[in-house]
């Protein structure tokens, strides 16, 4: 890496990475130091939770070349972290200027999606100029389940979840919430190794 032309917030997730696959906690300045060192952290966390009970069933992963399924949410999340685009809230004051960032919508819709259970969110994407208010926005989400688990009710699990977290969130106008489940996951048992 080129570290003249890297950004910050492109490092975190490796960075935080490094502490957590050495079982130490973060620093609490690193954390504290910006919102998305703590959105990276959380998102972390939850894909490390659901990545203990999940074995691949697909050794390709999520459609990324020959990265597995981890791989290609850890590098959404690289993306993700990013504080995005600026979007615009209310308030009654004139001389009040107060906006939401896109990466923390994209936090939000990634913890609420994976409060579903059977369900871990892969990608999201905000589609539309969020910078304007009123403007319709569609999120695009892809996600993966538990095998065993009915895929369209799976879905619209995960849809409403993340609709009404972003209804009651953020001031966004939801056009629509689009899941694309892209892969199947075993839940791993207590004698089965670390992948089949």
């Amino acid at each position: 890496m080129n570290a003249a032309n890297d950004d910050p917030a492109d490092d975190i997730v490796d960075v935080l990475s490094d502490y957590l696959d050495r079982g130490v906690e973060p620093p609490r300045e690193l954390i504290e130091q910006s919102p998305e060192n703590h959105l990276a952290l959380a998102a972390l966390l939850r894909v490390r939770e659901a990545a203990r009970s999940l074995i691949d069933v697909d050794e390709g992963g999520l459609s990324t070349g020959d990265e597995g399924w981890i791989d290609s949410i850890l590098t959404n999340l690289h993306r993700e972290v990013k504080a995005g685009r600026a979007i615009p809230l209310t308030h009654p004051s004139p001389r009040a200027n107060l906006t939401l960032t896109e990466g923390a919508v994209r936090g939000l819709v990634r913890a609420a999606g994976d409060s579903v259970d059977g369900v871990l969110v892969g990608r999201c994407v905000l589609d539309g100029d969020v910078t304007v208010a009123g403007s319709p926005v569609v999120v695009r989400v892809e996600a993966s389940v538990f095998w065993g688990e009915p895929i369209p009710a799976a879905a619209e699990r995960l849809r409403v979840a993340i609709a009404g977290a972003l209804i009651q969130h953020t001031e966004l106008a939801i056009e629509a919430v689009d899941v694309t489940i892209t892969d199947v996951h075993l839940r791993r048992t207590d004698d089965e190794g670390q992948q089949s």
